[in-house]
């Protein structure tokens, strides 16, 4: 689950990890009262949104007076950003945070994430922050750092070490940067993040570090024992589709082709995406249903998936263990009935019950086209979508 910026602040506040003040505007109503509430006269303000590039698109602005401070927080707010992450649809800024001015003398990057080749946290710190790391990386590798850390989070004194002395710090720095990595490996570990990147982290002409930006990515998964972060769930962040799964707990995420996909098991939902791209088409999105799923949310999928205009057809592809291959196709007429399907809809069943769930859809009287397997499935669907554009 992605978090604003502000709330990651928030977060990593409660150990000891050194921001800048900051207040949150949501209504222009409000703005006067919580700029005096922030005491200050320079700030800067930034647009809250799950996107990152918000420089670059107009979501950035340094206002010297309160009267540019009022303009630009009333200018940001219902600003539609629109960057490299959000695709041209964009997202609308709902939340514009307002911020302490820094006194900037160096930028650093510095992140953490879960290596999967090694099932292991990784630390990855540079002096090149404030840019993109991936282009950073690209280009002149030798500027990244990267320090695996034990399975349950550890990092050594020597780990510590040898990152302070990579970035470069010394003196106050030096003791500072210790203490900062240590409460970030800690902070990470301890809000299951799967994603924990502060770009950049400053340092001031007095030597003081600081976090001029955090981005924090949360473990669907271990939300249950972080209610608190749990409640941080932003829906306008999100499309309908998403939205509307996140209520009905199924995992969904949208892509930028056009042919949907609704499959069981986040394997075979990467696998059945893959097939697709393979055999020439582009999935619009990775949607799990789950090993249990009723008639009922099968036909909520299919809303969700068509939700999506960029939809042209439909892959359905489905292995019954838990799930039974004639409950899915009851739930899969159920829809396309419901629904009133206009575009091509595959099906690939196999499985429990997998000649009662054939049964169900070749008479169902309906237009839907049946694969043998998985190849067939991708094949047969791309054809079709094809065919349509």
């Amino acid at each position: 689950m992605n978090i604003h910026e502000f709330q990651a602040k928030q977060i990593l506040k409660r150990y000891g990890l050194p921001i800048h003040d900051f207040v949150i505007v949501e209504d222009r109503k409000s703005i006067r009262d919580q700029i005096t509430i922030f005491g200050k006269s320079k700030a800067v303000i930034k647009v809250q949104v799950h996107a990152g590039g918000r420089g670059k698109a107009g979501g950035v602005k340094v206002a010297k007076t309160v009267d540019e401070m009022m303009t630009h927080t009333s200018n940001l707010l219902g600003m539609k950003m629109v960057t490299k992450q959000t695709g041209p649809s964009g997202i609308i800024c709902h939340k514009v945070m307002i911020s302490e001015l820094a006194d900037i003398e160096k930028e650093y990057y510095f992140g953490i994430i879960i290596d999967r080749e090694n099932a292991c946290p990784l630390i990855m710190s540079s002096q090149e922050g404030g840019m993109d790391i991936e282009e950073v990386a690209k280009n002149s590798p030798e500027k990244i750092l990267k320090t695996p850390l034990g399975v349950n989070g550890e990092i050594t004194d020597d780990q510590v070490d040898e990152i302070v002395e990579f970035m470069g710090w010394a003196g106050k720095s030096a003791v500072q940067g210790e203490e900062i990595i240590k409460e970030l490996v800690r902070a990470f570990m301890e809000t299951d993040c799967s994603i924990l990147e502060i770009n950049p982290l400053i340092k001031d002409p007095k030597g003081y570090l600081y976090l001029l930006d955090a981005k924090m990515n949360i473990d669907d998964n271990a939300l249950y024992r972080q209610r608190d972060i749990a409640a941080m769930y932003d829906p306008s962040q999100e499309s309908e589709g998403e939205r509307r799964a996140h209520d009905l707990n199924l995992a969904y995420v949208e892509m930028d082709g056009n042919i949907g996909c609704m499959v069981n098991g986040a394997g075979l939902a990467m696998a059945t995406m893959d097939i697709i791209k393979e055999k020439g088409g582009e999935p619009a999105n990775f949607l799990d249903v789950g090993g249990s799923a009723n008639k009922e949310k099968v036909v909520e999928s299919f809303k969700i998936i068509l939700s999506d205009p960029k939809v042209k057809g439909i892959l359905v592809n489905i292995f019954g263990g838990i799930m039974k291959c004639d409950v899915i196709a009851q739930g899969v007429v159920d829809a396309v009935k419901q629904v009133h399907l206009k575009v091509p809809l595959v099906v690939r069943l196999e499985g429990t019950n997998v000649e009662e769930g054939k049964k169900i859809i070749n008479e169902s009287g309906l237009n839907v086209i049946s694969a043998n397997n998985l190849g067939d499935a991708a094949k047969k669907i791309v054809a079709e979508v094809g065919r349509k554009q």
